[in-house]
């Protein structure tokens, strides 16, 4: 089970900002507290292990030199790093490739009592909704992993999907009522 712990917005905004004047601590710490986020966000991807070490690095190469030049985060850290991710898994295996069934058990987030998706997702064997969860849309699959798997924001879902507020709430509610249908289908 992968368990997400990013820094709190006000402790990220802080480091972005430290990041930005060239403290190298700050940037140290930022790739220490978001690297294996964003590794596991690309592994689901991604089946190799090796290529999703390397497209998480250059996740982290681009953000080193977009802090030396005029184009850094300016407001969501972490919206912004895993856009990049998302955007070089798109580029290196284009958008049509599924996510690989093997490693979707590890994204269902551990904390159920704040979260009625992931608690609905545990009713069921971990196969049963791996092998659902793969027939989903991609943007489905995506938005359910950016939102209970990687316990992101609205805010950030949409900023990394490039989607507003309602579209992901739409889109949110769409895949979880098509899991649900899916998973109750099997049940019958």
């Amino acid at each position: 089970m992968i368990v997400i712990v990013l820094p709190d917005i006000t402790e990220e905004n802080t480091l972005l900002a430290d990041a930005k004047r060239a403290d190298a601590d700050a940037q140290r710490h930022i790739y220490e507290a978001y690297f294996s986020p964003i590794y596991n966000f690309v592994r689901l991807r991604v089946e190799n292990t090796q290529q999703a070490q390397d497209i998480a690095a250059d996740v982290f190469l681009d953000f080193f030199i977009a802090l030396k030049g005029n184009r850094p985060p300016q407001k969501s850290l972490r919206a912004w790093l895993f856009r990049v991710a998302r955007n070089k898994i798109y580029d290196h295996y284009g958008k049509r490739d599924r996510l690989p069934t093997t490693t979707l058990d590890e994204w269902v987030a551990a904390d159920t009592e704040a979260n009625p998706e992931t608690a609905f997702m545990r009713t069921y064997s971990t196969e049963r909704v791996r092998r659902v969860l793969g027939t989903l849309k991609d943007d489905h699959q995506e938005v359910l992993i950016l939102r209970f798997g990687q316990a992101l924001s609205l805010q950030e879902t949409a900023d990394i999907m490039g989607k507003s507020v309602s579209a992901v709430k739409s889109l949110q509610f769409r895949a979880v009522d098509r899991l649900r249908q899916l998973l109750g289908a099997e049940n019958g």
